[in-house]
């Protein structure tokens, strides 16, 4: 077996389940179990609403909260994470739907399981550390405002019109509408939605998205109205796995969405698994093993005609408030909705679409966290741009784009931030060793400057228009051991600095050059020509020393005051 194959089995291997797994879930086994049956009945209508809103109906979305949600329990790097169908991932699948079909989705959905153990095996998890709080929270609200316009054709009753746009379809449906009111569809999604934010407010605990949805599918029964359209007829129990679905001549038409889909569940669930950490004490999820759960996840999910899958930031937040400290809760989540499928699919066939529309919109106003927004609008104008911009993006865009693009963005502000930091300033010359009268005279001669901060690409231009402004002096100094990085760019202006400098007749001398900039100096020859005739010196004294040496050679200076050496107390002529 070659090295690299073998070195994939060993970092596969360290992400399987461990023997301290098990011993979590025998720690408490009731508070798992009660909170496994909380998250069941809170993920029930958001299964069936999200699975309704992606294209492919209610059963894939229960599909999916069943398989993907007891595998990413057993594999996933977070004890109290809870996946399934989202939001988030909804709002991707919708376009992909009417691009590629049912079909094309769940071919999506298995490529993208197999890229994210991909970049499980590749350790990528640790990155995601480093996505800025704007964007995350950009990101959210972008999601919040498109899953609720989604959910407008179901909260009117009407059916839903064509387009992959939210913007358009949310116009074209209340047109619709205008043209053909649906009251009853509208009362229902609004009495859904009032009902649980009301509730939410007034005993958080109780799981009033159920008690309203069942209320309103009773009242629709029970009047016989037909405007409440409900799901429809729900396959009783999970199809078999297969794969006809997967088209080998259409794979390289679905890369491009399934790199969307991958990198969309690798940032949610991390998310997911960071706000569950941050719930709890004493927890702290793998990233690497949530990746590798999740992948198997969604390359299991779509064999039983289930959508792509994430974390799922409100039933996780549900499951941690109830009290669960282990896997177990996540697994008895998956069983519960499983027994559901197979014992009530025809009570749950009953339910109406307007319900689940109003669960929806209620999810959506909970996901937006006013005290988190009004923070970041407070912070810096850059954070507030960059959240404005990421949640914008959402909703015009693609979630992967407005990602990017905020990724972008807040890497341009930061570097802006960084390159204003550094400084270069004229600094007076060291008094050691000189009397008044002679450092007068360097002083008229020699010029020093002190570099702080970075010298890179973002700052090194204006380091270069600086330094060579210099007139009226025959040596520079540069003292450079305040200098933090270095790149190529940076080295490179330095050079281009001291070549024309030399070209007027001006020495240039350094002084403080670190060990690790020295690599990225001689990489394009400014270190050589510090070097040559011995301009590089480790101290600034004897670069002062170097430049009095070199003004006493050129001429600019007569004879030069004896002064007496601090070392040997004789009298000397320097």
């Amino acid at each position: 077996m070659s090295v690299p194959l073998h070195q994939a089995f060993v970092r596969i291997a360290a992400l399987l389940p461990r023997r301290a797994d098990l011993a979590d879930v025998r720690r408490d086994p009731r508070r798992d179990l009660l909170a496994g049956l909380t998250v069941a009945i809170v993920a029930l209508p958001l299964a069936l609403g999200f699975g309704v809103s992606s294209g492919l109906g209610a059963e894939a979305g229960l599909a999916t909260a069943v398989v993907a949600g007891a595998l990413a329990a057993v594999f996933g790097g977070s004890n109290l994470q809870v996946s399934g169908p989202t939001g988030a991932m909804t709002v991707v699948l919708v376009p992909i739907v009417g691009e590629h079909g049912p079909g094309g989705v769940l071919a999506v959905g298995l490529i993208a399981g197999v890229m994210l153990v991909a970049l499980a095996a590749l350790r990528a998890g640790k990155y995601m550390q480093y996505v800025p709080a704007p964007v995350v929270e950009g990101f959210t609200l972008g999601i919040a405002c498109v899953i609720g316009l989604q959910q407008v054709p179901n909260a009117l009753g009407v059916s839903k019109p064509e387009g992959d746009r939210v913007l358009v379809v949310t116009w074209r449906a209340v047109e619709e509408f205008a043209k053909h009111p649906n009251w009853t569809a509208l009362g229902f999604a609004v009495a859904v939605a009032v009902l649980m934010l009301a509730g939410a407010r007034w005993r958080p605990t109780v799981p009033f998205s159920i008690i309203a949805v069942i209320a309103a599918t009773i009242v629709a029964q029970a009047a016989g109205l037909d405007a409440a359209r409900p799901i429809g007829d729900l396959p009783a129990g999970l199809p078999a796995p297969s794969l006809s679905f997967l088209d080998l001549g259409s794979l390289n038409t679905l890369l491009a969405p399934a790199v969307a889909v991958a990198a969309l569940a690798a940032l949610e669930s991390l998310l997911s698994a960071s706000v569950a950490d941050g719930m709890t004490v004493g927890q702290k999820h793998d990233p690497d093993r949530e990746l590798f759960g999740q992948g198997l996840a969604n390359i299991a999910a779509p064999l039983f005609g289930g959508v792509p899958a994430t974390g799922a930031i409100a039933r996780t937040a549900v499951n941690v408030r109830t009290g669960a400290s282990s896997r177990l809760a996540a697994l008895v989540h998956a069983a519960v909705l499983a027994v559901i499928v197979f014992a009530a699919a025809p009570l749950v066939s009953r339910i109406p679409l307007a319900a689940l529309a109003g669960v929806l919109l209620a999810t959506a106003v909970r996901m937006v966290e006013v005290g988190s927004l009004r923070a970041m609008a407070r912070a810096t104008r850059s954070d507030a741009l960059i959240l404005v911009l990421t949640a914008v993006a959402t909703l015009a865009l693609d979630l992967v784009y407005a990602v990017i693009i905020g990724l972008v963005v807040a890497g341009a502000l930061a570097l802006r931030a960084v390159a204003k930091q550094a400084r270069f300033d004229q600094v007076p010359l060291d008094r050691a060793d000189h009397s008044a009268e002679e450092h007068a005279l360097l002083a008229e001669h020699i010029v020093a400057y002190r570099i702080d901060g970075p010298l890179f690409f973002a700052a090194a231009h204006r380091f270069l228009l600086e330094l060579t402004d210099v007139a009226d002096v025959r040596v520079v100094i540069l003292r450079m051991s305040r200098v933090s990085t270095m790149d190529a760019t940076g080295a490179l202006v330095l050079k281009d600095a001291v070549e024309k400098l030399t070209r007027r007749g001006i020495l240039v001398l350094a002084s403080g050059v670190r060990p690790g900039q020295r690599q990225v100096l001689d990489s394009v020859g400014a270190l050589e020509l510090l070097r040559h005739e011995g301009r590089e010196y480790a101290t600034t004294p004897e670069a002062i020393k170097g430049a009095r040496d070199h003004l006493e050679t050129v001429g600019v200076w007569g004879a030069v005051p004896a002064q007496r050496s601090r070392t040997s107390g004789e009298e000397t002529v320097r």
